[in-house]
C-alpha cells in the first residue's frame, strides 16, 4: 500500500518577487490594514493577491495593487488554496480572528492545511506577518521542499 504522505522531494524555487496572499476576517480587517500601511513600500515591490473586501479596502485606502478575488466565505479562501496548489502563491498573511466563528470555518482549515502540505509561509497575526515580511529571503530567489505530487498520484494509481 502507498504511502497516505506524498514525500517532500521536489523542488520548488520562489522568486524574489512573491506573490503575496492578503487576508482578513471581519473582525481582523482593520488590524491588518495597519499592518500594511506599515510595510506599504516593501509590499509594493511585490505582487498582492486578496480576498473580497480585504483587497478593495487595501486598494482604495493605501492605494496598493491587490488582485481581489471573491469574499472568503463566498470562495475566495478556496480561490487562495488553488493558487497554492498551482504554485502561484508564495506568502500567506492571513490575520484570522480567534474569537469570532465564522461560517466558512471548514474553507478556512482547508487553506491552512493546503499551505501546510505546500510548505508556505504563513502569519496568521502581526506578529507572525512582520518576521516573514522583514526575513532576508524575501527579495531574494530561494528554494523549498514541496511535494511531489506527480508520483504520489502515480504510486496510488499502481495499487
Amino acid at each position: 500500500m502507498s504511502d497516505i504522505r506524498p514525500r517532500p522531494s521536489v523542488r520548488r524555487t520562489l522568486p524574489a518577487r512573491k506573490r503575496i496572499a492578503l487576508i482578513a476576517h471581519d473582525g481582523k480587517k482593520t488590524e491588518l490594514l495597519e499592518w500594511v500601511t506599515c510595510w506599504r513600500e516593501t509590499l509594493a515591490d511585490h505582487a498582492l493577491v486578496g480576498t473580497g473586501t480585504t483587497a478593495s479596502r487595501i486598494t482604495r485606502e493605501l492605494g496598493l495593487e491587490v488582485d481581489g478575488l471573491m469574499s472568503g466565505p463566498l470562495g475566495g479562501d478556496q480561490q487562495i488554496g488553488t493558487l497554492i496548489t498551482e504554485e502561484k502563491l508564495d506568502l500567506l498573511i492571513f490575520f484570522w480572528d480567534p474569537f469570532a466563528p465564522q461560517p466558512h470555518d471548514p474553507d478556512v482549515k482547508a487553506l491552512l492545511r493546503l499551505a501546510a502540505l505546500w510548505n508556505i509561509p504563513v502569519a496568521c497575526n502581526a506578529a507572525s506577518a512582520d518576521f516573514l515580511i522583514s526575513s532576508p529571503w524575501l527579495d531574494k530567489t530561494c528554494e523549498m521542499s514541496i511535494p511531489d505530487a506527480g508520483a504520489w498520484v502515480t504510486d496510488r494509481s499502481t495499487v
